[in-house]
């Protein structure tokens, strides 16, 4: 598998971002290895908390949340999915499935070792971190789901999801700054705007983010779908505590909330609560808010 790395000084000074790299190494599936970058702060001994991010972000979009968990007394761990941030980035778009996904966050997750953790997910973060809570549901301690869900195919997705899926297939450069800040309610700043594009110097960097949106299952006989629904029959049982916090102004994911509602157990009884004035990417239009959400969710004694 051919692969391209992100110079570091693309990663300089960005703004909020003051964090330390850390990677581990995972099997690319096709016999070689690719470097895996996460994020790792707070104490060594605090109860860890996983940081899931989507399309077409990386590890900065938690930037405002990190600071909020540390100083709660958690261990924080926010990877960069492999073809983001600063991960190794696959040429072929082919190289990516979702199956590799979720091997190689499985692959990260496995050698830090993470035991009784509280999984926080959004957008792809939640597609790739549900799968793997629901093949290892003895690591994972409850779950925050934030605009996100995960789909089999077998139901209608929004007319918003299908808009965004042909501009990201047919735009001739993809605007990935531009892109997150279309799904916010605030303004960026254009120094903000730029950290979300650091990672992809040029075209040739983005065959993850291109790929990425003909991953999600959207018809039953996509290729993904028996697997997530092998996962929704875990979850489907699944009694330990599971919040959901949506955001009330993102058109694609909105609603979502209602479906885990209505089929996790261990939803039942929770302070799901729904974050106001936030779009897609509610970690950047409220994240010190959905933050203090987690914050309350996790019981202090575990902190």
């Amino acid at each position: 598998m051919q692969y391209i790395r992100t110079p570091e000084e693309r990663f300089a000074s960005l703004p909020g971002y003051p964090f330390s790299p850390h990677y581990v190494t995972v099997p690319d599936g096709d016999g070689g290895v690719l470097r895996m970058h996460h994020v790792d702060e707070g104490p060594r001994d605090g109860a860890m908390v996983l940081l899931m991010h989507g399309e077409p972000t990386w590890s900065y979009l938690y930037r405002k949340m990190i600071p909020v968990l540390v100083a709660a007394g958690f261990r924080v761990i926010a990877p960069d999915l492999i073809g983001f941030g600063r991960s190794d980035k696959p040429t072929e778009r082919s190289d990516y499935t979702y199956e590799r996904h979720v091997a190689w966050v499985w692959s990260c997750l496995d050698q830090l070792g993470v035991r009784d953790v509280t999984l926080v997910c959004q957008d792809w973060g939640s597609l790739i971190g549900l799968r793997i809570a629901a093949e290892h549901p003895e690591r994972f301690a409850r779950i925050v789901v934030a605009n996100g869900g995960l789909p089999t195919g077998d139901q209608k997705m929004p007319e918003a999801f299908f808009a965004w899926r042909k501009f990201s297939q047919e735009v001739p450069a993809l605007p990935v700054g531009m892109i997150v800040s279309n799904g916010c309610t605030t303004d960026l700043p254009q120094e903000v705007v730029a950290a979300y594009d650091a990672p992809f110097p040029d075209e040739t960097y983005k065959a993850g983010a291109r790929q990425f949106p003909a991953l999600v299952p959207a018809s039953p006989d996509d290729p993904a779908a028996p697997a997530n629904r092998r996962a929704w029959q875990v979850l489907d049982r699944w009694e330990k505590p599971f919040l959901t916090a949506f955001s009330d102004k993102d058109p694609i994911t909105r609603g979502g909330e209602r479906v885990l509602q209505q089929r996790i157990p261990g939803t039942r009884s929770q302070p799901h609560t729904t974050i106001t004035g936030a779009g897609h990417f509610l970690q950047e239009d409220k994240g010190e808010e959905l933050a203090r959400v987690v914050v309350d969710f996790i019981p202090q004694s575990t902190a």
